[in-house]
């Protein structure tokens, strides 16, 4: 995991949160930093959903894939979609979500 891309934003760092390949960082002010393995869909890569990634209250992560709760309730999900990143199809229930836990 060599943040050296990130280190300038690795700030007020609240909570970190990994899968076996990547990082993230849930800053004080609710933002997310990513790190780690670039290879498509493996979590170190959060630009898809970077725009999404505000007011994060949790992160967790699975092998390849994080999951993001958001002080509305609502949930953001990147990395392998065979992993648990992809949840299109059933982001009309991660409302109200209070807490996630990954495998």
């Amino acid at each position: 995991g060599d943040s050296s891309e990130v280190q300038d934003q690795l700030r007020n760092v609240q909570q970190i949160k990994a899968t076996n390949t990547a990082f993230a960082a849930i800053r004080a002010d609710g933002s997310v930093v990513t790190w780690g393995f670039h290879f498509p869909d493996q979590g170190g890569d959060s630009s898809a959903v970077r725009d999404q990634l505000r007011n994060v209250r949790q992160v967790a992560g699975s092998h390849g894939a994080f999951a993001a709760i958001l002080a509305d309730g609502s949930v953001v999900t990147w990395g392998d979609p065979n992993e648990g990143g992809d949840s299109f199809d059933v982001q009309d229930q991660l409302k109200n979500v209070q807490q996630i836990q990954a495998s």
